[in-house]
C-alpha cells in the first residue's frame, strides 16, 4: 500500500476526516488548538464547516491528508505555531523563538488503522512544514510508555511514533492528556 500525502485543499476530503455525520453537529473540526478558545465557541454547527472551508482555501491549507489511491485515509493538523493555541499556551512551553510550526492533531480513518497511516501523516506534516519553510516543527504527544491510549484521546500522537519520525524530547510539559503526560517534540528542519 503507498500512502501519498498532500496538502489539505480539498475541503470535501478533510470534511470526511474531521466533520460530523450530522452538520449541525458541534464536533472538533480540528479548530481546538487551531483557534482561539472564544471563537471556538462562539462557532457552532455549520458555521463550524464554513469556517474550516475558508482555512481550506487559504495559503498554507490547515494541514496534510493521506490518500490511499484516490481514498482520503488520514489527517494531520499542521500550521505555524504563532497561528495555534500553542503560542499561548501555559501549559505547553516555548523552548526558545523560532517561528516553529506545530503538528497537533493525527487522525486515520476507522478500518485504515493498523497500516502506518499515522507514520506516513506525520512524515507528510514534516515536509509540509520544510516546504513552508519552518525552521522546526514541534509536536505534543503523549508519553504513554507503551500504555494503550484511549482511542478518542489518541490523536495528538505518542512519543514513540514522534520519535520513530526523527523528533527528540525538547521539554516536559504541564498538560496532561487520557492520565498520561505529553511532551514537548521537536524536528530541526534547519
Amino acid at each position: 500500500m503507498a500512502i501519498d500525502v498532500r496538502p489539505a485543499t480539498k475541503f470535501t476530503d478533510v470534511r470526511t476526516m474531521v466533520g460530523p455525520k450530522k452538520p449541525t453537529s458541534n464536533v472538533c473540526w480540528c479548530l481546538s488548538y487551531r483557534i482561539p478558545s472564544t471563537l471556538n465557541g462562539e462557532l457552532t454547527g455549520p458555521a463550524r464547516g464554513e469556517f474550516v472551508r475558508k482555512l481550506v482555501r487559504e495559503e498554507p491549507p490547515p494541514g496534510v491528508l493521506a490518500y490511499d489511491g484516490d481514498e482520503v485515509v488520514g489527517w494531520a493538523g499542521v500550521h505555524p505555531r504563532a497561528d495555534t493555541t500553542f503560542d499561548r499556551s501555559r501549559r505547553i512551553p516555548h523552548v526558545d523563538d523560532l517561528d516553529v510550526w506545530s503538528v497537533w492533531c493525527i487522525r486515520v480513518r476507522p478500518g485504515h488503522r493498523g497500516k502506518g497511516i499515522s507514520h506516513a501523516l506525520l512524515d507528510g506534516a514534516v515536509r509540509f512544514a520544510d516546504e513552508h519553510a519552518a525552521p522546526a516543527i514541534e509536536g505534543y504527544p503523549v508519553d504513554n510508555e507503551g500504555a494503550k491510549v484511549d482511542l478518542t484521546m489518541a490523536y495528538v500522537g505518542t512519543r514513540a511514533l514522534f520519535e520513530k519520525a526523527g523528533f527528540r524530547k525538547a521539554a516536559d510539559t504541564d498538560s496532561v492528556l487520557n492520565g498520561f503526560p505529553r511532551v514537548l517534540m521537536r524536528l530541526d528542519l534547519r
